[in-house]
Order: structure tokens, then C-alpha cells, then sequence
């Protein structure tokens, strides 16, 4: 017989939808930034709210990040991040925290980013196996060679060595 998470069945209800299911329309705005880069324009906004969790004693606040990008297309596109940090409410200003969250996804996409725009590693067909996180490694080999090297463009140094 199959058991299910937390996080799917409505009767237990996770630390995930638990933080989603918060009055978010009522928890007012501790931060708005509005920036502009690579063609689009990029709204965020941060909510918190002080919550605590049994499973997770530390936890302190939750966090709501809402943002939109308007590309040049004008296509609007909204996304939503919960997150729980042990982080007391007051303890930071908004704009802390954002700043703080914006450099932890930086940091994460880093990779991600260049394996998916360099490498073109989502329209990959390879899909069988282990072999696409196979592939992702060699991607990620090529990525820190380059950047051991000293390159912060890795288009530019994969062209560099493909002409070698």
C-alpha cells in the first residue's frame, strides 16, 4: 500500500503548505525592489510573518517572494516562493533578507544557468538513465576548468578551446 507525504495529503499538511496556505493578502509588505537588466524589467516584493513548526523547532519566520519580469515581449510572467528561516521577526530589515535570498538563487543558478544557456542542456535528447546527470557533471567539469582558468564567460572560453 503506497503512503503519502505530508506534504500531499489534506488531513497532515506540510511546513510547505502551511506556509502557502498563510493569509498572505492580509500580512503586509516589508519590501518592494524594481530593477532593470537584460531586457525586462523585474518587480519583487517580500512578505514575513512569524510562524513555528514542529518538525522544524528552529523555525521563526515564514516568507512569501512574489516577482513578475515584463520581458521585451511584454509577456508578464508572476512567480511565488514560500521559505521558513530560523531568522527571529525583526532580527533583519526586508531589504536584508531580500538581499540575502537574491544572492543565495544567484549563487544556485550560477550553474544552472550557464548549463542551460551555454550548453543548451535543456533541449538535450539525452534521456535515458543516469546518463543525463552524467552529462551534467561533464557540463559542470567544463564550467569549473574555465573557471579555475579564470574565465567568468564560458561561451567565450568554450569557443576559445574549440578553436584550439
Amino acid at each position: 500500500m503506497p503512503t503519502t507525504s505530508p506534504r500531499s495529503n489534506a488531513d497532515h499538511p506540510g511546513p510547505f503548505d502551511l506556509v502557502r496556505r498563510l493569509p498572505w493578502r492580509e500580512i503586509t509588505l516589508d519590501h518592494r525592489d524594481r530593477t532593470r537588466g537584460h531586457h525586462r524589467l523585474e518587480i519583487r516584493r517580500l512578505k514575513t510573518t512569524a510562524f513555528a513548526h514542529l518538525h522544524y523547532p528552529d523555525a521563526r519566520q515564514a516568507l512569501q517572494v512574489v516577482w513578475g519580469k515584463d520581458f521585451t515581449s511584454g509577456k508578464l510572467t508572476i512567480e511565488r516562493v514560500y521559505l521558513i528561516t530560523s531568522l527571529p521577526p525583526g532580527a533583519v530589515t526586508g531589504a536584508q533578507l531580500a538581499d540575502w535570498i537574491r544572492g543565495h538563487w544567484k549563487i544556485g543558478n550560477l550553474p544552472h544557468h550557464v548549463r542551460d544557456r551555454t550548453f543548451r542542456e535543456e533541449d538535450s535528447k539525452i534521456h535515458a538513465d543516469h546518463l543525463p546527470r552524467i552529462m551534467a557533471g561533464l557540463r559542470n567539469l567544463a564550467i569549473g576548468v574555465h573557471r579555475q582558468d579564470g574565465h567568468t564567460n564560458i561561451a567565450a572560453a568554450l569557443r576559445h578551446t574549440a578553436h584550439d
